[in-house]
């Protein structure tokens, strides 16, 4: 078995400095890109064999792109995830539509093109949480369309104290109505048996109400600093920025809270002990994100393995075509990460 190659790589960090692709320099300094050389064998093979210095530079940095693997189809992405040791877990309680290839293999978030998708853990409010993304780029966009990282544990010491501490201390809260705007619940919930979804809101400590005309009005009470598990290292993980009314275009969320109600929102969040965010709040939130921000720009064939854990993601605005498939892999339940 041959050793893995990494390359020095075009990496730059979020300040436009160069950075050593796979090299010792700590984040916010790069991404690290292995370079995948398959040979004669084929791509599984060559992440099989791998394995282990792919999971040591994920424990190290948070994230590393493998390049040259040529992945070429959802199967294909689903066997790299295989070879490298990637349980595939069933998304539920999503928050924006995505095609199905397989059970556990999807599509990307289907999100405006033209809109930024702001740094998010994927279901930082579910019960049992992925602890590791696998993204395998089958065509890369024209121009744009990165799926950037941020080191969360960067970002929580970057934030103030006084900003933390009321989060640290209450958790966070997200309120979610399933109506006609966003996405159904019975494609959240991956069913269309109310008595199913009742069952599930029992098991994932999530408060629940169904309302007239088929709507479901959600809450659930989320810590947002967690400890990573294999490190013990406390980090920034929750939905708080992301998922909160200021995320929408002020004209359309005023259309909403017009016909809906301030209820009537698809999403929305809020400090632990129910106290509405602030803009200032949100804006210092993204701005410790785009502090930390790092990636690469996608080229077909890539796979992009991520610490959900540790690691936010966003994507970038793009032009052209852009296929990326998605695994979410792994799953985990955190201590205290459920609150009462």
């Amino acid at each position: 078995m041959s050793s893995p190659t990494v390359h020095a790589s075009p990496v730059t960090a979020a300040d436009g400095t160069p950075a050593v692709a796979g090299g010792p320099a700590p984040h916010p300094a790069g991404l690290p890109v292995l370079r995948a050389m398959p040979g004669d064998g084929t791509a599984a093979g060559w992440a099989q064999d791998h394995r282990s210095a792919v999971h040591d530079l994920v424990a190290e940095h948070g994230a590393v792109l493998l390049r040259g693997l040529g992945v070429g189809s959802p199967d294909e992405v689903a066997a790299i995830a295989t070879a490298l040791g990637v349980a595939r877990m069933t998304e539920r309680e999503r928050f924006a539509p995505r095609y199905t290839h397989a059970d556990g293999v999807y599509s990307s978030s289907e999100w405006p093109a033209d809109e930024p998708m702001c740094m998010h853990h994927e279901l930082s409010y579910a019960t049992e949480v992925p602890g590791l993304l696998l993204f395998g780029c089958l065509t890369a966009p024209a121009e744009g369309g990165r799926t950037a990282v941020a080191d969360s544990q960067q970002v929580l010491k970057a934030l103030p104290a006084d900003l933390v501490a009321p989060f640290a201390r209450d958790g966070w809260l997200l309120t979610r109505m399933y109506h006609d705007i966003g996405v159904s619940w019975t494609e959240a919930f991956g069913t269309e048996d109310r008595a199913e979804v009742d069952a599930y809101c029992a098991r994932a400590g999530l408060e629940h109400e169904w309302l007239p005309d088929g709507r479901l009005r959600t809450r659930q009470h989320r810590s947002a600093v967690v400890d990573h598990p294999r490190t013990g290292l406390p980090v920034w993980f929750n939905q708080v920025a992301f998922l909160n009314e200021r995320t929408l275009d002020p004209m359309i969320r005023d259309y909403l809270v017009d016909v809906y109600g301030p209820e009537g929102l698809p999403f929305n969040t809020a400090y632990g002990d129910g106290t509405p965010l602030t803009g200032e709040t949100v804006e210092t939130i993204n701005a410790a994100y785009r502090d930390a921000t790092v990636g690469e720009p996608w080229q077909d064939g890539d796979v992009l393995l991520v610490d959900n854990l540790r690691m936010a993601h966003s994507r970038e605005p793009y032009q052209g075509a852009r296929d990326i498939v998605v695994i979410f892999g792994n799953p985990v339940r955190l201590a205290g990460h459920i609150r009462p």
